[in-house]
């Protein structure tokens, strides 16, 4: 059972009388020098053998550079992890130090950071905490309560009972399109795609800001508020529309600029009544099976991930972190069908993601499920053929849209692959997520049933809804649609369906433009282009005129809307 209790008490300051003697003088009588710090320590989970427990100090005195907080236990609490500061111990004595990204404490300042425990009997507070020597409180006695609801206990489904945030900035764009407000109240992912989105780009809002927000939207009920976490080094190494700030050995700036500022606010216990849901890290790992070695489909950059491991260690170190926090739900990217469905991927691209998941200090545990199709195309379900038909003594498997994939559509691979990841040692009850927000594939291209049995690729062309040139194409793709609008638990083994990539946000420009984003120009991008051994060759398929990825496309956005399926 989660269990909370808190100390919070301002210490009595001692004032040196005019005769030298030490009074004990109340908070209240004196000015804020008189109260050093206080510290509120709460243990947020607990379990029969563990517990994990966050800590706040506010600091009344003088500005600091560095803080050293330390208290004592009365039984055999033993800290086993720990994030946002560098916890030691020493029998029941625990120093608890500044990371270097937040030793500043302000006068008047705040900080927080969190670690995990283990105990047997009791877990008692601790009932006296210094700050750099300075007594700040003591222990107010107070015992552990059931905690109320959105305390920062997981639950198994995230989505199921609760709203899902509305990201105000997308909805204003949304809203401002002809047409737009009918979908501008759907709720959308945000993106954390550089580190200077932590804090805002050009005035925008931050992840604290965003978070102050998802709580106005929750009131009372439950909220899950999605972040995307995408700034790897040597990101995304085989599209250059993706690469991101960050070199292929840029790795200790990726833990430390950016994925501990992330956790440090999720850490917040301002923000524990949220359901914080994470996508980790898109269109990386993959890339390590897919695009490497010998395959005509390797590039020279993703050899170099390979080789450094940096993909791996910088998905398991932000798993770690966030996985610490115990209101987050972190769930890894895992391609799609027409990237992953094939045999020689399947298997080995869920091996790759156990290897990053248990890299860095994360385990399984670090994981709640696995996220497919995430800002790709392709359709929830083919229901005009399956895998199995055959037409003149040919499987579908043998078409030329198919390609001896085993899958034909995003739901059937999601649920095969979550089968598979369970079968390399991830937890039976991981959930899988489908971002729908771009594979609907409607309007008057959509064929209303199965094609004409004449040959195996005419029966295949003339029913399917996904109607790419090739399913290896994913830029800002010709004639797809919105998709399934968000919902909770609409399939076995789905968690929800969801709108991740946020319809009219570009995947990358159609030309060259120069940008200070570290985004490159992409030839899959470019409507011209007739393509590489990744997309079989073909024509891209790209819109036209398209800006840079990330910023808005609204030409998109209105073909989204008129091919959207369900129709609005």
């Amino acid at each position: 059972m989660s269990r909370t209790r808190t100390a919070l008490l301002a210490a009595l300051a001692l004032v040196a009388g005019a005769s030298g003697t030490a009074l004990a003088v109340a908070p209240g009588d004196v000015g804020l020098a008189a109260v050093p710090c206080t510290v509120d320590y709460k243990v947020q989970n607990q379990w029969d053998t563990g517990f994990t427990a966050a800590v706040t100090i506010t600091n009344n005195s003088a500005a600091k550079s560095s803080w050293s907080l330390k208290w004592s236990y009365a039984g055999n609490q033993k800290v086993t992890s720990f994030w946002n500061s560098k916890i030691s111990q020493s029998g029941t004595a625990v120093t608890a130090a500044n990371e270097s990204y937040n030793g500043t404490l302000a006068t008047g300042g705040s900080t927080s950071f969190g670690f995990q425990g283990t105990y047997s009997g009791t877990n008692a507070v601790p009932t006296t905490f210094t700050l750099d020597g300075v007594t700040c409180n003591v222990d107010g006695g107070t015992g552990p309560t059931d905690p109320g609801p959105g305390t920062g206990s997981r639950v198994d489904n995230p989505y199921a009972g609760a709203k899902v945030y509305v990201n105000p900035e997308w909805s204003a764009k949304a809203a401002a399109e002809p047409g737009g407000s009918r979908i501008s109240n759907q709720p959308t992912a945000v993106w954390l795609d550089r580190t200077a989105a932590i804090n805002g780009v050009n005035g925008g809002m931050g992840v604290r800001a965003h978070l102050d927000e998802a709580l106005r939207q929750k009131g009372s009920g439950e909220l899950v508020v999605q972040f995307v976490i995408y700034n790897l080094p040597g990101r995304d190494c085989s599209a250059l529309a993706s690469n991101g700030e960050l070199g292929p050995t840029e790795i200790d700036k990726y833990k430390t600029q950016y994925i501990d500022p992330i956790a440090a606010i999720f850490a917040d216990p301002k923000y524990a009544s949220l359901r914080i849901v994470t996508t980790v890290e898109i269109d990386s790992l993959p890339n390590l099976v897919t695009n490497t070695g010998s395959r005509p489909t390797a590039t020279p950059q993703c050899d170099v991930m390979k080789a450094n491991g940096n993909y791996q260690k910088g998905v398991g170190y932000a798993l770690n972190k966030l996985g610490d926090v115990p209101n987050v739900y972190n769930y890894i990217d895992a391609g799609h069908h027409g990237w992953l469905g094939w045999d020689d991927n399947f298997a080995p691209s869920a091996a790759i993601m156990k290897e990053a998941a248990t890299t860095e200090g994360a385990t399984v545990n670090d994981v709640h499920g696995f996220i497919t199709n995430t800002a790709n195309y392709s359709a929830l379900k083919e229901n005009n053929f399956t895998i199995n038909d055959s037409v003149g003594g040919k499987s579908v498997r043998e078409s030329k849209w198919v390609d001896w994939n085993r899958y034909t559509d995003e739901l059937s691979y999601a649920q095969a692959f979550r089968n598979q990841l369970v079968s390399v040692g991830f937890n039976s009850g991981i959930g899988m997520l489908i971002d729908t927000s771009r594979n609907g594939w409607g309007g008057t291209a959509r064929p209303a049933g199965p094609g004409p049995m004449t040959d195996v690729d005419a029966y295949v062309n003339g029913g399917r809804y996904d109607r790419r040139i090739h399913v290896g194409n994913w830029c800002n793709q010709s004639g797809a649609g919105l998709g399934e609008r968000p919902k909770a638990a609409p399939a076995a083994g789905i968690d929800a369906y969801v709108w991740v990539k946020p319809p009219g946000e570009s995947d990358g420009a159609s030309s060259a433009i120069p940008n200070d984003e570290g985004k490159g120009f992409d030839r899959m991008c470019d409507p011209t282009y007739t393509g590489n051994p990744r997309n079989g060759n073909n024509m891209s398929g790209a819109l036209p005129n398209a800006p840079l990825s990330g910023h808005w496309f609204s030409a998109q956005f209105q073909e989204l809307m008129k091919n959207a399926y369900p129709a609005l």
